[in-house]
């Protein structure tokens, strides 16, 4: 979906903003602050709208919204909660057991309304008999705008992308905002329980009582079956700048494994807790909720690393550590996705880090940013997108629908970036918490481009880094970029199964050594590859263009390993700011 908004007030200045989203030590109600509503409410009242009913066309959505209570007597509020609480009852199962659905009149519901109304010529008395249960309430016929950038739609969104009810404001300060929050679960509560005894006394089954348990939601079967496949693991074992970087640090950095108890989070094969063993530690565990367990077994004791490396089979957010171990000295954990977070896996690394890792303990990676750019992604419009104009001589542009909304993974040569990274999010992952995963991020992309170029994209990749103390690295640190055909394991990997030389530190202290690596297209491909965000609405750039803009990224609410991406950018001309373009993906 691609919406486009008047050009911002204001422009957010990432060197002014206190952003929570891009450090693990901002502000947690920074980030919260900055939302959709930030960037879209104040411009969207003020745009002119329509009635639903009449040709009446006035300067803002409430001044619509009061004039269609007025004079039509229908409230678009008071129907979309009316029927977001229907009950939809299958004929086959009023009998002995009843399956009550709970209709949540979400964004998309509310913009199908809207779109019927406006499209079907409907009057305030066939719109108020509604059910909310018709067909077309589960359709994408009516998610096409009626009226383009219809004001009541992006107000509808507003409320989507936000927790905030219009009860009452939300107090700043800390003890009162303590206070409403607590009231609105308790009247959350209420209104649930109300709800559920109405329910029960108007079909008769019964008592609340007499609780009808929903099927719990689950995210992680499929993710855990996936990782019992040979195929996945070779495609990571292989990709030479993941597992050399990790052997790398592991195996040149004895004085940190050597006699070290380590947690290997999501071992998969064994291959990191073959390279902490190696280097000297204690004792390793390994855990994995997949099948591939079994196998890290069998290839544990292959090694002869069985006395040293204990396997645990479960979620880390429920396993017990052998030999009861409770705390270790390193974390161990290869938990990156594609865009970084896709897959969630970080969430449970965390968790690992506050149940077990002691005070003072490291995690390795220690840090991960992630990176984003402007992109001339032609060759992928033309494989991905444009291919199917011209199929053998037939029109199949119908296959590529869609695909704007749906984030690529590919890989891109370095001259398609087409200005310098902004980094929108850089995680010290001593620090971060999981909320933090979920952030939005103001950024400021200034071309590069040394002729008149089209940016067809938006580029999205990680950098990460080890450092031995565990401590973010300097601001100027540079990431290695490993170029095609570069050795990247001579000065690691033993031979003969002899044991990997080991270089005398500094004696000064002064200068860490980091070991780092970047998926980035400056790089030799990763099996990350990039995130590329494809642009429905391409523009063209010279150099110093400025593009400025808002990142948001959440996980996705019916499926927390995938993730919801919104950009909003503007693009500058003559040093002001264009019409606000917000376009919508998903990671998965």
């Amino acid at each position: 979906m691609s919406i486009r908004l008047p050009p911002p007030q204001t422009i957010p200045d990432p060197e002014e903003t206190i952003e929570s989203g891009s450090s693990s030590s901002g502000s947690e109600s920074d980030e919260e602050d900055q939302n959709w509503d930030d960037w879209v409410s104040d411009s969207n009242q003020l745009q002119e709208c329509r009635s639903l009913f009449d040709e009446t066309v006035l300067p803002s959505v409430d001044a619509v919204m009061k004039h269609d209570i007025s004079v039509h007597s229908f409230d678009i509020n008071e129907t979309s909660s009316k029927l977001g609480s229907s009950i939809v009852i299958p004929p086959s199962k009023l009998r002995l057991t009843m399956w009550i659905e709970f209709v949540g009149f979400d964004f998309h519901g509310r913009v199908r309304l809207i779109n019927y109304i406006r499209k079907n010529k409907l009057t305030p008395a066939e719109a108020l008999a509604l059910k909310g249960t018709e067909p077309w309430f589960s359709t994408d016929e009516y998610l096409v705008p009626v009226i383009e950038n219809d004001p009541l739609i992006l107000e509808a969104s507003t409320d989507d992308w936000s927790d905030s009810e219009d009860e009452e404001d939300e107090p700043t300060d800390p003890v009162k905002k303590a206070h409403w929050l607590e009231k609105k679960l308790a009247l959350a509560h209420q209104k649930v329980a109300e709800y559920q005894a109405l329910l029960y006394q108007r079909l008769d089954v019964g008592s609340p009582s007499e609780e009808i348990k929903p099927k719990p939601r689950d995210d992680d079967t499929h993710y855990f079956d996936s990782y019992a496949e040979n195929d996945i693991h070779a495609v990571m074992i292989n990709d030479k700048v993941r597992t050399a970087s990790y052997a790398q640090f592991i195996l040149t950095n004895p004085n940190l494994f050597r006699d070290a108890v380590v947690l290997d989070v999501g071992c998969g094969t064994g291959i990191l807790s073959l390279f902490a063993a190696r280097s000297g530690a204690k004792k390793v565990i390994a855990v994995d909720a997949s099948d591939v367990v079994e196998k890290a077994k069998k290839i544990i004791k292959a090694n002869g690393f069985e006395d040293t490396i204990s396997v645990v089979r479960g979620k880390v957010e429920d396993v017990t550590l052998p030999d009861g171990i409770t705390q270790v000295d390193v974390i161990i954990s290869e938990w990156m996705g594609y865009a970084l977070l896709y897959e969630s896996m970080l969430d449970s690394v965390l968790v690992a880090r506050d149940r077990f890792l002691k005070p003072g303990g490291v995690m390795a990676p220690s840090q991960t940013k992630m990176l984003f750019a402007l992109c001339d992604a032609k060759e992928i419009y033309k494989d991905r997108i444009g291919f199917w104009n011209d199929v053998y001589g037939f029109d199949m542009s119908t296959m590529s629908e869609g695909l704007y909304d749906e984030a690529i993974i590919d890989v891109l040569g370095p001259e398609t970036v087409l200005s310098n990274p902004y980094t929108i999010k850089d995680l010290i992952l001593k620090d971060i918490t999981i909320r933090q995963l979920d952030f939005s991020t103001p950024f400021t992309l200034v071309s590069t481009a040394e002729q008149r170029s089209k940016i067809s994209a938006f580029v999205l990749y990680f950098d990460t880094y080890f450092t031995v103390s565990g401590n973010p690295v300097p601001p100027e640190t540079q990431v290695r970029n490993i170029k095609e055909g570069e050795v990247v394991v001579a000065e690691v990997w033993p031979v003969g199964n002899k044991s990997a030389p080991q270089r005398r530190q500094s004696q000064s202290g002064r200068k860490e050594k980091i070991t780092s690596f970047s998926t980035g297209p400056q790089s030799s491909p990763t099996h990350w590859k990039q995130t590329i965000f494809m642009l429905k609405e391409p523009f063209c750039v010279s150099e110093g263009t400025t593009v400025t803009g808002v990142f948001h990224c959440r996980k996705r609410q019916d499926n927390s390993r995938e993730l919801d991406v919104e950009i909003h950018y503007s693009v500058h001309k003559e040093d002001r700011p264009g019409e606000t373009v917000v376009q919508m993906y998903s990671v998965r």
